[in-house]
């Protein structure tokens, strides 16, 4: 009999006056008892519309029910079979406007917790599984082919693991000196610990995958070159480049691009100064200028820096805002303000180069633009200035020109990112490969993800037709 209570049971989580201070994971997870009271609500629908929702299909009901009755490890083997990252995309995947969208319980009250559920039982079998990884080696056929993999983010991953499965000898290829992407350098401590991403990669290197870091590729070695050593290439390089807003004052001292804030903090540890050498400079007050997750993340974490004034500047309004509703609800929470219909117009600085105001302009909704929502409008004679000492810009990023600019055959688009087949991913080069964000510009993990899983089945069937 299913549990017909309208919400989701409540995920325990830190007090926000107390998270605002440190980096340690906010959500803290479901207990076996919540988790299975929750799974309780799953209708199990015979036609499983939360599965159209999921770009790595897993079968979502099929893993509920064993949550329900218990079986943990049952659930876990469920999702491991389409998802090679479950302890992320069960932290940082946007269930609300995927899978959890389509739920039917979503009519008449709130979806079933499906990503906290998935999160639940990643964490479980972490948790409690002695030789964790060791079953994926199970079943495993060598074809004696070999795949490049460019950049080891989500896209990358993916396609790694899933031809690692069919028993393809993988290779992923790391300009930095970790692995794990936008999951290491961009989403913070506090959403998804480091300690996750790296016990998720291990799986992947327990089935076969070698993983070389520093490896720039464009610069040490050439998609044509790794054509030579590989039978089939995947570029997964993500979109890194950050975009500024091209007003004065940009190029002073306390204005930084959310990529860079970001990835000084997770990847370079700076929120453990002076344990590790990666000072950040934060000032009484911070601004931090766009609507999205990086947004978020970049003041969540200046808060947690020190700041004493943290502001989220964003041009349209609150129904406008791209970042997750969660993440707004949980910014709110622990103090950052927002300054939503204000744009930036002019950084001040110092005679000494440093940052001191933000001369911003408020802005009225007109009508809707290309993408469908009201385009904002100045409003005449509305700035002002706020003090300021920071201001972090977080409105986007492309992709780095690197591998087009050394890839003579590889079409690309005006803006930077790589042509494909939508179908199979592939690009204008035979057996070369691309998915992620360097395809479709900054978008979610789990996005990334469903292109790796695609372009790793159409590598497949390539290589297959080519024997």
């Amino acid at each position: 009999m299913a549990d017909m209570s309208k919400d989701k049971y409540p995920m325990p989580e830190q007090q926000a006056n107390v998270r605002n201070k440190n980096f340690l994971e906010v959500a803290l997870g479901y207990t076996k008892e919540l988790a299975m009271k929750e799974a309780q609500r799953c209708l199990n629908c015979k036609h499983k519309p939360c599965m159209k929702g999921c770009p790595v299909k897993v079968d979502i009901p099929g893993f509920i029910m064993k949550i329900k009755d218990g079986e943990f490890e049952e659930a876990y083997q469920i999702i491991a079979g389409t998802n090679s990252l479950p302890a992320v995309c069960g932290r940082v995947c946007p269930q609300e406007s995927q899978c959890e969208e389509l739920c039917i319980r979503a009519i008449k009250g709130e979806a079933v917790g499906i990503g906290r559920l998935e999160r639940f039982a990643a964490d479980w079998h972490m948790q409690n599984v002695a030789d964790y990884g060791a079953e994926a080696l199970s079943g495993q056929t060598a074809v004696k082919q070999t795949i490049g993999v460019v950049g080891a983010g989500p896209a990358g991953l993916t396609c790694a693991g899933d031809m690692a499965r069919k028993g393809y000898d993988v290779t992923v290829y790391e300009a930095f000196h970790a692995p794990g992407g936008v999951l290491t350098y961009g989403i913070p401590e506090f959403r998804l610990p480091k300690d996750i991403v790296k016990k998720e990669i291990s799986l992947l290197e327990k089935l076969g995958v070698e993983v070389k870091l520093n490896m720039v590729i464009g610069k040490i070695l050439t998609i044509d070159e790794l054509l030579e050593n590989h039978d089939a290439v995947f570029i997964g390089t993500g979109a890194g480049l950050p975009r500024f807003m091209k007003v004065p004052g940009e190029n002073l001292n306390g204005v930084y691009s959310a990529n860079e804030f970001l990835t000084r903090i997770n990847l370079m540890k700076a929120y453990k100064f002076p344990e590790y050498d990666t000072p950040v400079k934060i000032g009484k007050n911070v601004a931090v200028v766009g609507g999205g997750n990086v947004a978020m993340d970049a003041a969540r974490s200046a808060k947690r820096l020190g700041a004493e004034n943290v502001y989220i500047i964003y041009r349209r309004g609150e129904e406008e805002l791209p970042a997750r509703l969660e993440e707004v609800h949980h910014a709110k929470e622990e103090g950052i303000i927002f300054r939503l219909l204000n744009n930036p117009v002019s950084i001040k600085g110092d005679d000494k180069g440093n940052v001191t105001e933000l001369e911003c302009i408020k802005m009225e909704l007109g009508e809707p633009d290309d993408s469908g929502r009201r385009r904002p409008v100045p409003i005449k004679g509305s700035e002002y200035m706020m003090d300021m000492e920071t201001v972090i810009v977080a409105i986007g990023q492309t992709p780095n020109p690197l591998i087009r600019e050394t890839t003579k055959k590889l079409k690309t688009a005006s803006w930077g990112g790589i042509i494909v087949n939508e179908e199979t991913m592939e690009t204008s080069i035979p057996g070369v490969y691309a998915g992620g964000d360097i395809v479709t510009g900054a978008a979610t993990v789990i996005l990334a993800m469903g292109a790796g899983k695609i372009a790793a089945d159409a590598m497949d069937e390539y290589l297959k037709s080519r024997k």
